[in-house]
């Protein structure tokens, strides 16, 4: 029996990272729930366990269920009709199989009817689905919306919604306008406060929203009349049993077709508060975006992996010239290129989701009890990596799904451009990554400032400390040559202040950065395991001549050139 988790080795190694002890430690609070639930782990190990068995099951459901219904519901689509989406026939089988094994709710507590899971396990899920279907992850990982419920909404609130959530039902996040794309601070959803009902009305419409039927939306709506920026937004929570919200079209879009894009009207919507008024755009969709753009770059890891599955199966069975192609040298390095922008995605992302898991992690016992001064040392240290390392992950994980699914309809030669294999699904599915949840160009806008203000170099530095095995001490002494380059490159920038120079230059120092981190982490993964060990010494050899040429255009560069590239 097919299974996405058992035939991906490195999904596995991923869990079985060193810091995972201190991610359950603090996840579990001492194992208190096994008192109260015969589900929850006793202790590390069957914690580690459960989390290996869970996967097991997404695994299964996603090679025997999932992906045979890709390229149905690719072709089926989703429809509108009077106001609301029918999804794909495929599709409403992929909810219920998730459904009937508990894989709503993943990360959510236990007491609300979630599996208490970390972030790591539940991104490994969310590779493995996307492996499988994108636009079915667009669906099903929208439960990450229960995360900010869970956060900021009050207990009554959680109660309600969160358990429903974990039995199943579907939600979305309601950000984007027609005139608030990604300036959400223009949005102009009206939302009305009735004293007489104690209750708010949202009225007006909003664009591109993913899964816009959902049985619960996560609205941001402009609460304070008179106002024009972001001050004046609030989250609110709409439940579809209260009416008052129609979707008024289904995007066409170009892939990801299974996930119903919507239109919606909202007239006279009773909803309610969600948090604090006027922090909706300011805190709460801040860390609403912070979790979507890592659960994006867990869609592209999945993409790039199924990307290079389906190059390297038929680049073995595809024979010319009396000799499968795989044989080739301009393909077998493709190949290898391929595999290495993967695995270097891969473990920037769960690298990624550590952090957030600790740092989430102390935030959620610091409402229960006073932190210590080491603890809080220790949630301020991972917060801060998280948030550099999130940009870091979501733009160079979708450019490489997207370089990725290019190579393996590359590889299939013209029988790729034909929609008879699964890599122009892919190839289609795959383009929307470095679009969404912030465009790669706003990765930059966001990851800029570390390296100005010298974290990434901090990050690096720490990473150069660390052993690695004897066979790749050359490629570490590369690497901390490529650092001094990087931080040359830097200065010169920094040096002018410029901030015309700096943005100019700013994707590729953040690139440069991003090249680092990850083979630093190739090169961690390597010395563990052997998996690596090939991707490990090609990726850095990649790494080097794109920091080579990024560092030669800026040490080079005449600001005074930049006139030639103003519009």
């Amino acid at each position: 029996m097919a299974n996405f988790y058992l035939d991906t080795p490195e999904l596995r190694h991923h869990l079985n990272h060193p810091l995972m002890k201190r991610i359950v430690e603090l996840k579990e609070r001492g194992y208190a729930d096994k008192e109260s639930y015969d589900y929850a782990p006793v202790d590390f190990e069957d914690a580690m366990d459960s989390y290996d068995k869970v996967l097991e099951i997404v695994g299964e459901i996603c090679a025997e269920i999932i992906a045979p219904n890709a390229e149905g519901v690719d072709h089926e689509c989703p429809v509108c009709a009077d106001g609301r989406v029918t999804y794909a026939s495929g599709t409403a089988a992929n909810l219920e199989a998730c459904r009937k094994a508990g894989l709503m709710g993943m990360a959510m507590p236990r007491r609300y009817g979630g599996l208490n899971f970390p972030n790591v396990p539940y991104m490994i899920a969310a590779d493995i689905v996307s492996r499988s279907d994108a636009g079915f992850e667009n669906l099903w990982g929208l439960q990450d919306c229960a995360e900010t419920i869970y956060e900021f909404a009050n207990e009554d609130q959680k109660k309600r919604y969160i358990t429903r959530v974990c039995e199943g039902e579907t939600m979305s996040m309601d950000l984007t306008e027609p005139d608030a794309g990604s300036d959400l601070q223009s949005v102009m959803l009206k939302a009305t406060y009735c004293e007489k009902e104690d209750c708010w009305y949202l009225n007006g419409v909003k664009r591109f929203i993913t899964n816009g039927d959902a049985d619960i939306h996560l609205v941001l709506a402009r609460s304070e009349e008179g106002t024009r920026d972001g001050r004046g937004l609030s989250m609110f929570i709409y439940d579809k049993r209260n009416g008052g919200v129609t979707v008024r079209r289904i995007e066409n879009k170009m892939g990801i077709k299974g996930s119903p894009t919507c239109e919606l009207v909202y007239k006279n919507a009773k909803a309610e508060l969600c948090g604090d008024r006027k922090l909706g755009l300011i805190k709460y969709v801040m860390a609403l975006m912070n979790g979507a753009r890592l659960g994006i770059a867990a869609q592209s890891v999945g993409l790039s992996q199924a990307a290079y599955n389906e190059a390297l199966a038929y680049a073995k069975d595809r024979k010319q010239f009396g000799k499968a192609i795989i044989e080739f040298p301009a393909v077998a390095e493709m190949l290898s290129l391929m595999k290495a922008k993967l695995d270097a995605s891969r473990t920037l992302l769960y690298e990624t989701a550590r952090f957030v898991d600790i740092y989430k992690a102390l935030d959620d016992i610091s409402k229960e009890r006073k932190l210590t001064p080491e603890e809080r040392q220790e949630q301020k240290r991972y917060a801060k990596l998280a948030d550099s390392l999130t940009p870091l992950a979501k733009g160079m994980g979708s450019e490489y799904a997207n370089q990725n699914a290019y190579d393996c309809i590359q590889i299939h030669g013209g029988s790729g451009f034909m929609k008879d294999y699964a890599c122009e699904r892919i190839y289609r599915d795959a383009r929307i990554t470095s679009i969404y949840e912030g465009t790669t160009q706003l990765q930059v806008v966001a990851a800029i400032r570390y390296v100005t203000n010298g974290s990434y170099l901090a990050q690096i530095r720490e990473y150069e400390t660390l052993p690695v095995a004897p066979e790749l001490e050359g490629l570490k002494n590369r690497l901390t040559e490529l650092t001094d380059r990087y931080a040359a490159a830097v200065e010169q920038i920094t040096a002018t202040k410029e901030q015309e120079l700096l943005d100019f230059t700013a994707r590729r120092l953040v690139e440069m950065a991003a090249y680092l981190i990850m083979s630093h982490l190739m090169l961690q993964d390597a010395s563990k395991c052997d998996l690596f060990a090939e991707s490990a010494q090609i990726f850095v050899r990649y790494a080097e001549a794109e920091i080579n040429k990024h560092s030669g255009f800026i040490r080079d560069f005449d600001k005074d050139a930049l006139a030639y590239y103003r519009k």
